[in-house]
């Protein structure tokens, strides 16, 4: 299908972007240009959030829609004489999702690769990972980068203690999988290609439509409290990934799923009415869910009183923060929503 084809090497450009959190000018520059040849205004804010807005025939209200863009990965902390790196985790990241192999290094000078290692397997009780075989899990903290550069080296090239790490570009390309896209990172890569065809899609909607690429979510909605902070809105909504498991009612497939709850509390029943009601418009059946072990922009903005109203929209995933699996349909059918969304009257 042409529409998934599409959507498919928009979501493989983003996610060869690399964007850890706090270190996303990689996908920044990317973003803003997209965004300027759609032909819509879009700047940063001292945030780093990337800002897309629509204006409105009534400018005296506004809505958000926010799909972060940096992903998860690991922080340097130490780097020994002989050039190894020991990372710890940024975001929800651990070390046997990725597995041994290649991660890159985004120094202040120069991206340096190496091999995330675990050690030899053809070892005995005396060697230290041999408890990961069989009895503990594996930590960051039994882990480590092997570069093949000396100390000095990794000094010149900007790798320090802060350093992020990513999964290297070398494996990071996206599969496709039929009418699915598995990847790294589409959480929540996914979610800012959808951004970009609500931008592409709308034209003189009724308020005022800010399409926030938000920084530093990972640790904590960072960029979205910051610009909820500042821009009264009527209404935010988050556009996510959603993990599919035996404890939640979720179906794979080309459904999205509107959130009642999650972790951090509960959304809006208005709004989420609302969302329903545009899916219903947009031919497009939604499946709901209260989840835990989870949060969004939205429901950290409307916890911490920045926010009245707020929900979160998202598509199914599996291996959320591993190796992700979603349908290309699911990812398709919230632009169809989120558009019937913004097009409706605005009766508030």
């Amino acid at each position: 299908m042409q529409e998934y084809d599409r959507l498919f090497a928009t979501i493989e450009e983003l996610v060869m972007h690399h964007s850890p959190s706090g270190v996303e000018s990689e996908v920044d520059d990317w973003l803003i240009d997209r965004f300027t040849k759609i032909g819509v205004k879009a700047w940063l804010d001292s945030a780093g959030n990337a800002i897309a807005l629509i204006p409105g025939r009534d400018s005296q209200h506004s809505i958000a829609i926010t799909a972060h863009k940096d992903e998860i990965g690991a922080i340097v902390k130490t780097i020994t004489s002989n050039g190894r790196v020991q990372v710890r985790k940024l975001g929800g990241s651990f070390p046997w999702v990725y597995g041994e192999g290649v991660v890159d290094l985004l120094g202040d000078n120069q991206t340096i690769s190496g091999i995330l290692s675990f050690g030899s397997r053809h070892v005995s009780h005396e060697s230290p990972q041999k408890s990961h075989q069989e009895d503990v899990a594996l930590k960051w903290e039994n882990a480590w980068i092997e570069t093949k550069c000396s100390a000095e080296e990794l000094a010149k090239a900007g790798i320090r203690p802060g350093t992020r790490m990513v999964v290297g570009k070398h494996r990071k390309h996206p599969l496709r999988l039929k009418d699915y896209i598995a990847s790294y990172t589409l959480d929540n890569k996914a979610s800012v290609a959808i951004l970009l065809d609500v931008a592409a899609s709308l034209q003189a909607p009724p308020v005022n439509v800010y399409l926030v690429a938000s920084a530093k979510e990972e640790v904590g909605a960072i960029g979205a409290l910051y610009f909820t902070q500042r821009q009264e809105l009527d209404a935010l909504i988050a556009l996510e990934i959603c993990p599919l498991a035996p404890e939640y009612p979720i179906d794979d497939g080309e459904k999205p799923v509107l959130l009642s709850q999650d972790g951090y509390g509960i959304y809006d029943e208005g709004l989420n009415g609302e969302l329903r009601q545009a899916a219903d418009r947009a031919g497009v059946v939604v499946q709901l869910a209260a989840i835990a072990g989870f949060g969004s922009d939205a429901s950290i903005a409307m916890k911490f009183g920045h926010v009245a109203r707020a929900a979160c929209l998202a598509f199914p995933t599996q291996n959320t923060h591993g190796f992700e699996i979603a349908h290309l349909g699911a990812i398709a059918n919230c632009t169809r929503i989120l558009t019937a969304y913004c097009q409706q009257p605005w009766n508030q």
